[in-house]
């Protein structure tokens, strides 16, 4: 089993080429045209985590440069959240930005991973960087909210906006990943992985990975523990116990999922504001317990007692029918 973790499953089957890449289609039509006229402009490539934005910059220029392509000779990529201050933008981005590409190469290609992790004084930085050194030099910002990043940079680059992947996107590469690994999974496990996942597939992979070190038949049940969630008909089990006024049915199977699942109430908040909406109630009472859900939540993360929390969510909840 330890062999398996040799190598992170998303590194290994990440999309070598952009044809490879899931879903996001019509970013990729226009990426292959930037390769194929050998010019593109600076880049911002914003959305979601694990919908395919670094895979995207990196096998265009894997398609650009070739057998040519070389960390810090042709591309350099960085990530922001750890390299974010106005230093590293006068020393290792200008030094690279500046220096000419190889005779054989229109230009360099500079990849800058969650770009909107950078300080303020940092970007305004980036802009004349960006602007000067355009010649030698194009740049692709990574980052999960296109708003974080300055107005000046944004005019100075084409945004390409990611969506979430599909189910049967995320479906479709867990299968090709169980078959390459020889592992099993059964169609409640691949539900489960793409639940827990919510359009994430590197999340989704990562998660299976995990999962089939703790048996070679992956289920529902390996991958809610896995992920820390629990399945959904315990969740929704608490929800209409609550709304029959049944409290201590309620509190005794929470109780139940806290001991052995170890759950954080953050995580069964989150769980229950994502199975309300399949309740079949009126829309005015899902309205009133998703403001519980929110004020509960609110109060959790600001360090207020979680049991007491919990227990006073499905309170609240009982006595809806009660106003």
């Amino acid at each position: 089993m330890s062999q398996k973790l040799a190598k992170p499953w998303v590194e290994k089957y990440r999309p070598r080429k952009l044809d490879d890449v899931v879903n996001q289609k019509e970013i990729v039509a226009r990426l292959k045209q930037f390769v194929k006229d050998k010019s593109m402009p600076h880049l911002i490539f914003s959305g979601p985590a694990g919908t395919g934005k670094t895979t995207c910059a990196l096998a265009m220029v894997r398609e650009l440069y070739g057998k040519e392509m070389a960390p810090n000779t042709t591309y350099l990529e960085l990530n922001a959240s750890d390299e974010r201050g106005i230093n590293v933008i006068r020393t290792i981005i200008k030094d690279f930005a500046k220096a000419r590409a190889p005779v054989a190469f229109p230009f360099k290609i500079l990849i800058l991973d969650e770009a909107d992790n950078m300080t303020a004084p940092a970007q305004q930085a980036l802009r004349r960087t960006m602007e000067k050194y355009t010649k030698n030099c194009r740049m692709i910002l990574i980052c999960n909210y296109s708003n974080k990043i300055i107005l000046p940079i944004q005019s100075r680059a084409v945004v390409f906006r990611f969506s979430r992947l599909s189910k049967d996107d995320i479906v479709e590469r867990l299968t090709l990943v169980s078959k390459r690994e020889s592992i099993q999974i059964d169609d409640s496990g691949l539900e489960a992985l793409v639940k827990v996942a919510g359009g994430d597939c590197r999340r989704a992979i990562n998660y299976f990975q995990s999962s089939s070190t703790l048996s070679d038949e992956v289920n529902e049940e390996v991958i809610y523990r896995i992920a820390g969630e629990v399945p959904s008909e315990d969740i929704v089990k608490i929800l209409k116990f609550s709304i029959k006024g049944e409290l201590q049915l309620a509190r005794a199977i929470l109780n139940e999922l806290v001991r052995d699942y170890g759950l954080s109430g953050s995580n069964l908040i989150r769980q229950m504001h994502r199975e309300v909406y399949n309740l079949e109630i009126s829309e005015d009472k899902k309205v009133e317990i998703i403001k519980i859900l929110a004020e509960i939540e609110y109060r959790l993360s600001q360090g207020a007692t979680e049991e007491i929390q919990l227990n006073s969510l499905l309170a609240k909840i009982v006595l809806l029918d009660a106003k």
